[in-house]
């Protein structure tokens, strides 16, 4: 079984912020599995993905500790349902890209995301990751961001962003079931660089 994770936080106050577009590539891809999250045993919403005859099946979830404690939620998933590591895509927002661009690795570190920092305390750093571009927001005088980045990943998206965005996540879903089907270095090969508008 592989696992596909998404993180943001819980809660209809924090829906459709920048910080949840890794639930947002969740959400899309349940939708188009014809999967339904539920509780589980761990502090996340799961569902499962029943790939066709041959295939890996695959958990869905969306881990309910909030963004900082994401690790919490992922190790337990990964102990309860026996997945290793490198079976692993999370899924997160990053100010670093523009929006619209993705970027996969294979393994790393945290780069400055409390999300990953949190994951890679309780499971290590050989997962895969996928990162969302949501920019870092409108520049003031010499170039510094006019908003504090912690506020602006709690911040929804401009409504000329918005199209852009749903692209970003239909792409991203796409991702990971290229992840599912051919690995992370497949993924890097199709999704990594390019235009965001036109790169596959």
């Amino acid at each position: 079984m592989k696992a596909i994770i998404g993180l943001g936080n819980p809660g209809l106050k924090y829906h459709g912020t920048r910080h949840n577009v890794g639930f947002a590539v969740l959400d899309a891809l349940a939708n188009r599995a014809h999967v339904d999250f539920e509780s589980a045993r761990v502090d996340a919403l799961v569902g499962k993905w029943r790939r066709p005859i041959g295939g890996d099946d695959v958990l869905l979830a969306k881990p309910l500790t909030f963004m900082n404690a994401s690790g919490e939620a992922v190790g337990g998933l990964l102990r309860y349902f026996k997945i290793e590591a490198a079976d692993l895509l999370v899924i997160v927002d990053e100010v670093q890209l523009p929006v619209g661009k993705l970027r996969a690795r294979a393994r790393g570190s945290a780069g400055g995301h409390n999300g990953l920092k949190s994951v890679i305390a309780h499971v290590g750093e050989e997962f895969s990751r996928l990162r969302l571009g949501v920019g870092r927001g409108p520049e003031g005088p010499g170039g510094k961001a006019q908003r504090d980045l912690a506020d602006h990943v709690l911040s929804r998206f401009e409504e000329d962003e918005r199209a852009e965005v749903e692209r970003m996540i239909a792409r991203a879903a796409d991702a990971a079931d290229v992840f599912v089907t051919g690995g992370i270095a497949e993924v890097m090969n199709r999704y990594n660089g390019g235009d965001p508008a036109t790169t596959e």
